[in-house]
């Protein structure tokens, strides 16, 4: 219960700290869901992409 009563008193209680908390977790939240979606896809596509053949297509000068 004390965990509870903590959370409530230092961000829910006042608007003024609510908002900005949810604004900055929903940005930490999209940040990181997209740096874990992109290493998925790179991971998964290893190989097919245009990062990984592009020196058997380009020359070098």
């Amino acid at each position: 219960m004390s965990l509870a009563n903590t959370f409530y008193n230092t961000l829910v209680r006042r608007n003024s700290v609510f908002v900005p908390t949810i604004f900055a977790g929903a940005f930490a939240f999209s940040i990181g869901f997209d740096l874990g979606i992109t290493k998925f896809w790179d991971s998964w596509n290893k190989g097919k992409q245009w990062q990984d053949i592009r020196s058997k297509y380009v020359e070098q000068d």
